[in-house]
């Protein structure tokens, strides 16, 4: 009893240190004027960056003469090709089209590449949604999207906002399509099932179609030790379970019909967009690997997100489209602060509160 004690006051102490330096780190970032920088796009030609590395295992790989003649002949095309394109535009311009029209007609199809690396709250939603704006923006027939998808699960209304966002893709009729290298799971496969198709590695893991919640209780400690715990409520299931309190059966009775509910809602979803997929056989929480997941139909096909990219480049221009917000020192050294947070006060009372995916 002495040990769960002193486990007691190293937690409290780990949470009042945390707690300080997070306001020290508020009253900074208040003090050091706006609260936030505008963000912005950054766009990476993906083609241009495989064509570089092309070229330079070409160098090691052939004589000068074979690449002065590569080069030669890539020019010629490039002339050429600029040589159709000037025709065209006068052809249009003969034509009286408008500028964006010319512009459509003459453009390469592209294939737009979104990254998404989830944490617990899913905080990557906020660039995620600006920039599936930013494709939508200018997407056109022909185009089509790739989600780079990472993740292990979280929040429930965290992961079905981000869920939301890439549904607006399909809803504007552009393919899309997710890609999981290494893992999408719980909460990360709710988001990649929304996808036209899916591919995963080998060894990815995909699945966990489940809910889970917990929390440590020290009641039966506070009370060893005549501390009392008060907490107000005004609704009776305004609070089910509690880590300081005495949980009671109703209470956990209530609790774990929310979790049966979450979970319903969440084999919903999958229905809708997987309507061939046995949720019998695969919605009871368990993950699996990427050749596991194949026969049983949670993904479309075995492979990388690079094994599909380097298929794109020979047809489609290739863009890696990221929403960067620019931050103060402040407000880095706060976000830090938040993310330590994050991995404690997640870990110790949301888990307790609201459901995981």
């Amino acid at each position: 009893m002495e040990f769960l004690l002193d486990y007691g006051l190293f937690l409290a102490k780990i949470l009042t240190f945390a707690i300080a330096v997070i306001v020290v780190l508020v009253i900074v970032k208040s003090a050091g004027g706006k609260q936030g920088q505008k963000g912005e796009l950054e766009i990476t030609n993906l083609t241009e960056k495989h064509k570089d590395l092309v070229h330079a295992m070409e160098s090691y790989l052939y004589d000068e003469t074979a690449l002065k003649a590569r080069d030669k002949a890539e020019k010629k095309a490039e002339k050429a090709k600029a040589k159709e394109a000037k025709a065209e535009e006068a052809k249009a311009e003969a034509k009286k089209m408008t500028d964006a029209a010319s512009l459509e007609s003459n453009r390469k199809p592209h294939v737009f590449v979104l990254d998404f690396k989830g944490s617990i709250d899913a905080r990557e939603v906020t660039a995620l949604r600006e920039e599936v704006t930013a494709v939508l923006s200018v997407a056109k027939e022909g185009d089509e999207v790739l989600v780079r998808l990472e993740s292990g699960g979280g929040m429930v209304h965290a992961y079905g906002l981000a869920s939301s966002q890439l549904d607006r893709i399909k809803q504007a009729g552009i393919p899309l399509t997710a890609s999981v290298d290494k893992v999408a799971a719980s909460g990360g496969y709710m988001m990649a099932c929304v996808a036209d198709k899916i591919i995963a590695a080998p060894f990815a893991v995909v699945g966990s179609i489940g809910v889970i919640a917990q929390l440590p209780n020290f009641n039966k400690l506070l009370k060893k030790h005549d501390i009392e715990f008060e907490q107000l409520t005004a609704g009776e299931f305004k609070r089910t379970l509690t880590m300081f309190g005495e949980n009671t059966d109703k209470a956990r009775e209530k609790f774990m019909s929310e979790l049966e509910e979450t979970h319903s809602l969440f084999k919903d979803f999958i229905a809708d967009h997987r309507p061939s997929l046995a949720l019998e056989k695969v919605a009871t929480g368990e993950h699996w690997f990427g050749s596991q997941a194949l026969p049983l139909g949670l993904i479309d096909s075995i492979g990388t997100s690079d094994d599909y990219l380097v298929s794109a480049v020979k047809e489609k221009d290739v863009l890696n489209v990221r929403y960067v917000q620019r931050k103060k020192l402040a407000e880095k050294l706060a976000g830090a602060s938040a993310e330590a947070a994050d991995r404690l006060l997640l870990k110790w009372i949301s888990r307790g509160q609201r459901p995981i995916v």
